[in-house]
């Protein structure tokens, strides 16, 4: 080999480890070291919205129509707030619509006067029938004989019941009040 040959090789192992070592100087990290101050200053308005399930009270189902020989009429209600909520229901009986089912059944039994016995216990029936010139049977006494009967048996007549106006006022103000103060209580 001359010369030329080996400064030439030389020339391109210089080259190679130049190449080398700067690719092993360029994989170090550069670290420099930078302090910051800052303060941050902010003002704003926040809303927040809570979002709640609807109240879940039911009011029971009291139908008193869904058997048909069933005299009786439901009433119930519902309250419910955030935190607590109460229902309840009840029925009463319709006690003329009982004498119009059992008048039905006597008559259809073939018992004509019993039915209307029962009938006459309701005094604007007893009234009507009087007017009518048919009065009441009376222990068994039908026709004239029971008018004579039932004049000399005042006490035994049916009186006016007293009408029914559905609520009583002191009822419905001690139903309301307490449901007042149940519903404060709750808040």
């Amino acid at each position: 080999m001359n010369s030329r040959e080996s400064l030439t090789w030389i020339g391109l192992l210089i080259i190679v480890l130049v190449i080398l070592a700067s690719n092993a100087f360029a994989l170090d990290p550069i670290v420099t070291d930078s302090t910051t101050k800052s303060t941050v200053h902010s003002t704003g308005d926040v809303t927040t919205t809570v979002k709640s399930p609807p109240p879940s009270a039911i009011t029971p189902t009291f139908n008193g129509s869904s058997n048909s020989d069933s005299c009786t009429v439901g009433v119930a209600g519902a309250v419910q707030t955030q935190i607590l909520g109460i229902s309840a229901g009840t029925t009463s009986r319709d006690l003329n619509c009982e004498r119009l089912k059992n008048a039905k059944t006597l008559y259809d039994m073939g018992m004509k006067v019993a039915a209307v016995s029962v009938l006459c216990q309701d005094v604007r029936v007893f009234d009507a029938m009087l007017m009518a010139g048919t009065p009441c049977p009376y222990n068994g006494i039908i026709g004239s004989d029971a008018r004579i009967a039932w004049d000399n048996d005042i006490d035994a007549k049916p009186t006016k019941e007293k009408e029914d106006d559905g609520i009583d006022p002191i009822e419905l103000l001690t139903g309301i009040g307490s449901t007042v103060l149940g519903v404060l209580f709750l808040l």
